[in-house]
């Protein structure tokens, strides 16, 4: 009896086990089939994006300012090497190839979220390219791949760093055209899916996803030689002078096109990561100042132009202090002037002849005035990171504001600097400042980029803007009382005006340091070229001077010589 009751248990235990392993059965074929299917066609397959060669960037004279090249990334498939033991067999082979530690491989293939990928190194040479090869269809290296990978690289290093900026994992742009026109310069990607052996490695392509689309190219509006020559003569007095920073800008004034943009310091694309915020820092663009007694000209003209007082109008300039409700003003280094002309005001760079001027103008026209000039607006330069600097509403103007007539209280940019000295320089129309020519597409069709019409409308008349470039800006290099004197050529004709700016804060004026500048161009007669230099803090302590005519005009002075040359023999 007890026999049958255990033979009983046995046949139930025996139907139970077999009743659960055909419900397992049951639901792994109806409910989990595809599941495994899709697992299994994985490990078959391998999916690759491939990315079209970015778009290069040359200059004006098409030299190749950002370009890419294939590297050989070696990578891993984590999910292959689950196994510690394998792993670290692996690993050490890969170790003695790479002349890498094996444990930095294991951490890197550990760390990795991503199961079927995960960079090992990027760039090898021939020889270990040829090894790793070798491993991977033996199957001494399983788990290990060799993928192809655009690199950028920027031949002329630091020259163009602020202009081309770089790109970052994956060739995305982070800074300069390279951000600005990332998507035209990426192109579109596509995907290749290939069948692979037991080792992953392809054995057949499979088909393609996706719409790949080699990236366009830009064409700039910059000259190389004429960018060296501007960093060369920057650095030179930024170095000179222990300065904190420096910008130059040198446009066409008759179409806005940049022909060199400089910030120092600056740094090489190709190693941005190791590059300061302030390295980093297009001054050009970002970095709005009071610009002093270069935005006197500008007021000049303003006044001028609206018949507020004549070309020989005379401005009493009370011997140097000029006192009322606006409070003091007085004159750099102490001058003391009587009656002078418009012509001597900006000559002799008078504060208080400018600030009678202003008295002339009257707020609301010079106000005017200096926003048509685009003074507080962006220049819409093809370049990001732009800032409008600041010109204050009307209604907060008060009676301290006089001294926006001598550059105080408005904060500019040097790429506006040099957008109103082209005005000036032109005739009186107004230009877009711009740095990309055209856009070239994989098929190589040339796209010119539309903007607004040049010398199409006049800002200020042009009798006036002729006037005031040929004789008193002639004046300030040419005449024995001018500020400019150490910008005079032989050859041409230079035109300009000096500034020495206090630096502004949230507590008042910086009494110990200045932004000196010089902004100008050349030939006076049909200027080519309108160059504006600005130099941040230099070391007063040198005693060597500190003022635009003594920092930034010996910089100007080169730039033009020698652009003005180079333009004339090619």
């Amino acid at each position: 009896m007890r026999i049958n009751v255990a033979v009983t248990i046995i046949l139930i235990v025996v139907i139970a086990v077999f009743a659960l392993l055909g419900t397992r059965l049951f639901y792994l074929q109806k409910y989990k089939a595809d599941d495994y299917e899709i697992e299994s066609q994985s490990r078959q397959l391998a999916i690759i994006t491939i990315k079209p060669p970015r778009g290069i960037i040359v200059d004006r004279n098409n030299n190749i300012l950002a370009a890419s090249n294939i590297v050989e990334v070696v990578y891993a498939e984590p999910r292959l090497m689950s196994d510690p033991d394998v792993a670290k067999l692996i690993a050490g082979r890969l170790s003695k190839i790479l002349g890498m530690f094996g444990p930095e491989i294991l951490k890197i293939i550990y760390k990795s979220k991503n199961p079927g990928y995960v960079k090992i190194k990027e760039g090898v040479t021939r020889i270990q390219r040829e090894a790793i090869d070798k491993g991977i269809t033996n199957g001494s290296l399983r788990g290990i791949g060799l993928m192809p990978k655009w690199q950028r690289y920027y031949p002329t290093g630091s020259l163009m760093s602020h202009i081309i900026g770089y790109t970052g994992y994956e060739e995305v742009g982070l800074e300069g055209l390279e951000l600005k026109f990332n998507s035209q310069l990426e192109g579109g990607k596509g995907q290749d899916i290939f069948r692979v052996d037991a080792h992953r490695k392809p054995i057949g392509l499979e088909h393609s996803v996706g719409n790949m689309k080699e990236g366009s190219s830009l064409i700039l509006t910059v000259d190389s030689t004429i960018q060296e020559f501007t960093r060369s003569a920057l650095i030179k007095q930024w170095k000179a002078f222990e300065a904190e920073s420096a910008t130059a800008v040198v446009m066409d004034p008759w179409t806005g096109a940049i022909l060199s943009l400089v910030s120092v310091p600056d740094y090489d694309p190709a190693k941005y990561s190791t590059a300061t915020d302030s390295m980093r820092r297009n001054r050009a663009l970002t970095d709005p100042f009071e610009p002093g007694s270069i935005f006197k000209p500008i007021v000049a003209t303003i006044g001028l132009d609206c018949k507020a007082f004549g070309y020989n109008a005379s401005f009493f300039c009370e011997h140097g202090s000029y006192s009322g409700k606006f409070g003091t003003i007085g004159e750099w280094a102490g001058h003391r002037f009587g009656n002078l002309t418009v012509y001597d005001v900006l000559v002799r760079s008078s504060n208080i002849g400018m600030a009678k001027i202003g008295r002339k103008i009257g707020y609301k026209r010079l106000h005017k005035g200096i926003k048509m000039f685009g003074f507080g607006s962006k220049t819409g330069i093809d370049i990001p990171g732009e800032a409008a600097g600041t010109v204050r509403n009307l209604k907060d103007w008060n009676s301290y504001s006089i001294r926006v007539s001598f550059g105080h209280e408005v904060s500019v940019t040097a790429i506006q600097m040099v957008r109103a000295y082209s005005i000036l320089a032109n005739g009186g129309s107004i230009i877009t400042p711009h740095i990309v020519r055209a856009i070239v597409n994989g098929e190589g069709q040339i796209t010119e980029i539309k903007r607004p019409d040049a010398l199409t409308g006049h800002v200020i008349k042009t009798e006036v803007a002729n006037w005031v470039v040929r004789k008193p800006l002639v004046g300030v290099v040419a005449d024995k009382k001018g500020t400019g004197k150490k910008t005079a050529l032989e050859k041409w004709q230079v035109f300009g005006k000096t500034g020495t700016a206090n630096i502004s804060g949230r507590g008042g004026y910086d009494e110990t340091n200045y932004v000196a500048s010089f902004a100008g161009g050349a030939p006076a007669e049909k200027p080519k070229i309108v160059v504006l230099v600005s130099v941040r803090k230099p070391n007063k302590s040198l005693g060597k001077g500190y003022s635009g005519g003594m920092v930034a005009a010996p910089a100007v002075k080169e730039i033009i010589e020698k652009t003005l040359t180079y333009m004339e023999n090619i």
